[in-house]
This record gives C-alpha cells, structure tokens and sequence, in this order.
C-alpha cells in the first residue's frame, strides 16, 4: 500500500473507533438521562403504547386505559373516582409527564421494570403484548370515602394510619382534582390543566403530604411526651408547678388559655383534657429548645418522609426562650403536615414504637405473582411503653370528658387531642381546626388519625378542633373498625 492510501486508510479508522466510541457513550454511558429528557417523545410514546397496569386498593383497580384515536399516543390513562384517589395515585399524562404513585412506581406499571425482564422476554417468545405490573396499596377504600366525604367542600387534608405496621389507610386532600380531565395530549387538556393551576384554591397541592400548619394544640402531645420522657413529672396526676397567668419566658407578656379554665398547677391529664396552653407553654420552656427539638425528632420532625411519596419536612424550630415557648403549645414557627401528626397519634397508640408509614403493600407482575412484598419498618421510639401508656389515659380523658367527646365510638376506646391552630400576622386569618386520634379494641389499635380543616367559610367562634375535625376522624376510625 503506498503512501497516500495508507494514510487514508488510517485516517478512515479514526473516524470508525470515534464513530464506536462515541455511539458507545451514547447508548450505554448517557441513556438514562437521555431517555428522562422531558423533551424525548419517544420515551413518552412508548410508556402509552400499551396498557398500564393498575393501582390497587382492597383489591379492584382505582385505575385503567382507554384506547386514543388520533395521536401517536395509543392510551391514555383514566381514574375511577379521580378526585377521591388523586392524592395517592398522582396523575400520568401523556403531555404533562407524572406524578406521586404513578410517576414512583411508573417502571411496574409499564412494564419497564428490572423486575419483570423475566415477563418481557417471555413476551418477545410467545408474541403476548407487552403488559405492565400492578402496584397494590394498603388503602381502605371505605376509610378514603369517609376522609373524603367527611371533608366534603371544606379545604384540608386526611391520614390514617395502622399503628401496629405504619400502612397507610387514608390519604385524603381538598378540594381535590380529576386527573383523568388532562391524561390526553390535546388543547382541551392543556386548557383544564391550566385552569387547575390558576385555581386559588390550589385542588392540586397535596394537603395531606405537602402542606405544613401550625399544628395548635395537638402538639401538646408532643410536649406530654417530652415532660415524661425527661422525668419532668412523675404521675400524670400529680400537680404541675404551673402559675396562672404565666408570663412568657424572657417577656412580661402573659400567655393566655382558651377562656376561664381550671389550669393552675394542673395535673398533666387535667392540662392535656382542658388544653392548658400555660401548662403545656412552661413545661416547653422548662425542658428547653434542645430537648424539646430531640423529643420532635423522634416523632419524625425536621426530616422529609418518603411513603414512598415524598412528604414535606415537619419542623420544631431552634428559637429563642419565649418561642420556644410557643412551639411547645403548636404556634410561633411549629409547622406539621397531617401525616406527620397521624405519626404522632400511631406513635403513641403503639405503645411508643413508630412505624415507617408507606403506601405500597405489593408489586405484581402482569401475570398477578408477587414480586415485592413490603415489611414494616420501625422508624423510632419516641417514648417508653409505660410513657405510651400514661400518654394514652391522657388522650382517652380528652374524648371521655374533654374537648374531644365529639369522637366518641360506642364500644371502642379512642384517644385524642383536639387543636385551633392560630396563624397569619396577630393571629389574623381564620384558625385551622386540628383533631388527632386513635382507637382500639382487644386487639390493639387498628387506626391512628389526624384531621386539619381549614374552614374560611365558618364564623371564627365556630371553627374548634373538637366541632370541625373530631366528626371526619370518627367517620373514619369507624369505617377501618368496621372493615375489621
């Protein structure tokens, strides 16, 4: 070969390795970001090419696919009881991606997943079409419908949890939205999207998960936990060194209860059934912000939790003496969701064990086999058994004969706590109305629940934890009890 040709030769295999190399780094080092590109249709095309498999809940489908005519997309997702189920499933979109459950659990539900590379061979073999898996929930269809319909027109949010496992058996948000009406790829979804966005009254935020509240005086449960567990008190029954008034630590301002009510050196469960805010305020003020922050935590504050849908971050603040103070009865910077305080009912319901909450029971594959099974997870201990224990005669005098009798169950011992929460600047907006709860049976305690409303449309006198949020929590301790 002479020169010339030589060189041409040469340079021609450069050009084929770089042509390897660069297909290489193409197809394996770059394929996941490339296939999660938003702008990748393909990738979209192929999720909707074939029907997707179905969410769960007591064992019938809240999800299914209708055939599209018209567009490269071949399905389209629709939902049964949209509104009622958004907040756990999401949405998926064939123009607007997905969301929580669907987005989460969007490589069983097509197909995609490692875990079914068994099916999809099979399937290239037989010739089946490709089909995706099911994800199952720990939802009870009849404690949905008494979250939902209990909070009926009214903003606010949901949980119920399973103490004894953390499954989650209620997970409700309103007002809500119907994800169906922007599964498609047409102008008349886009224009129903938009609308749902422009909505002053946010149907698509996720209350339940990803809004936080003062949590007001369900909080105080927190506070009872910490003074017992430090060994602030001995006896739940023993008289607290409580003044009344009692001026805020590092203020001379007093800090006010709810009316005329017996709060002077009150015993804890005294405190707890009238809802001391003076009580409650000086035990906060007498553990101090650090170990008030090591109790929260243990609850689950300042951290995220993953359901596996993400909830947003709980906080108990590092403050100064006086708001300290005031985070100790559920105000100044004290923020929850309601999944974080149904956590702090569980908690104590279970005897002092937290549970990991999740929403996902099973994954099936597109033959119905089980491919993943969860197991419950403890999360933490926030408090001894026998603290549990004096924390539950606490919560149970609260319904028994205090501000918490509206949740009374003929036959079933329930715990709670009612709250009205104070926010805005001075206190300016309409409270929100908090109730949290627990019942049990012989058997244990089937259901912990935490209810918040936030009611604009109520007169401020009416708006009370024990008036607004105490009947929806009943309605659904009593749907999982009777599902028992």
């Amino acid at each position: 070969m002479n020169k010339p040709l030589r060189r041409i030769a040469i340079f021609c295999g450069v050009l084929i390795l770089a042509l390897l190399v660069r297909t290489n780094y193409l197809q394996y080092v770059r394929a996941d970001e490339l296939n999660s590109r938003e702008e990748n249709r393909r990738v979209r095309i192929e999720r909707y090419a074939h029907e997707r498999g179905d969410i769960i809940v007591d064992g019938k489908a809240v999800t299914g696919s209708v055939e599209t005519n018209g567009s490269d997309f071949k399905y389209k997702r629709v939902w049964k009881d949209g509104p009622m189920w958004s907040p756990v499933t999401g949405y998926s979109s064939q123009a607007f991606d997905s969301t929580q459950l669907e987005n989460l659990e969007d490589g069983i539900l097509t197909g995609n997943d490692d875990q079914l590379f068994f099916n999809r061979t099979l399937s290239m073999f037989t010739g089946d079409e490709k089909q995706g898996g099911n994800v199952v929930t720990t939802l009870s269809g009849a404690a949905q419908k008494a979250a939902f319909e209990g909070l009926g027109n009214q903003k606010g949010a949901a949980v119920a949890l399973d103490p004894q496992t953390g499954a989650i058996l209620a997970l409700a948000s309103t007002p809500s939205y119907d994800p169906s009406v922007f599964a498609g790829n047409s102008d008349k979804d886009s224009e129903a999207r938009a609308k749902l966005l422009a909505d002053k009254d946010k149907p698509m935020l996720n209350r339940a998960l990803r809004e936080t509240y003062p949590p007001g005086s369900t909080f105080k449960v927190v506070t009872a936990s910490a003074a017992l567990e430090n060994g602030l008190y001995d006896s739940i029954d023993e008289p607290t060194d409580s003044p009344l008034p009692w001026i805020l630590t590092g203020t001379r301002n007093p800090l006010p209860n709810e009316g005329n009510i017996p709060c002077k050196n009150a015993s804890l469960r005294e405190a707890l059934r009238y809802s001391c805010n003076t009580v409650f305020g000086k035990i906060s003020s007498d553990l101090g912000n650090k170990k008030m922050i090591e109790e929260a935590d243990k609850f689950g504050f300042n951290e995220e939790v993953f359901t596996p849908v993400r909830a947003d971050k709980s906080v108990y603040p590092e403050d100064i003496p006086s708001q300290n103070a005031m985070a100790g009865i559920g105000q100044a910077s004290n923020r929850a969701t309601p999944l974080q305080m149904a956590m702090v009912a569980s908690a104590v319901a279970n005897d002092g064990k937290l549970m990991q909450p999740y929403m996902v029971a099973k994954r099936q594959a597109p033959n119905l086999d089980t491919i993943y099974t969860a197991e419950p997870k403890e999360m933490s201990r926030p408090l001894t058994a026998a603290n549990a224990q004096k924390l539950q005669q606490m919560m149970e005098t609260v319904v028994q004969s205090g501000t918490g009798t509206m949740a009374k169950i003929d036959g079933v011992t329930v715990g709670g706590k009612t709250g009205t929460a104070q926010h805005g600047l001075n206190n300016s907006e309409k409270p929100y109305a908090w109730f949290i709860s627990y019942a049990k049976t012989d058997k244990g305690s089937p259901v912990a629940v935490a209810v918040v409303v936030e009611d604009g449309k109520a007169n401020r006198d009416d708006i009370s934890g024990g008036g607004l949020a105490a009947p929806i929590a009943k309605a659904i301790m009593k749907a999982v009890l009777d599902g028992k």
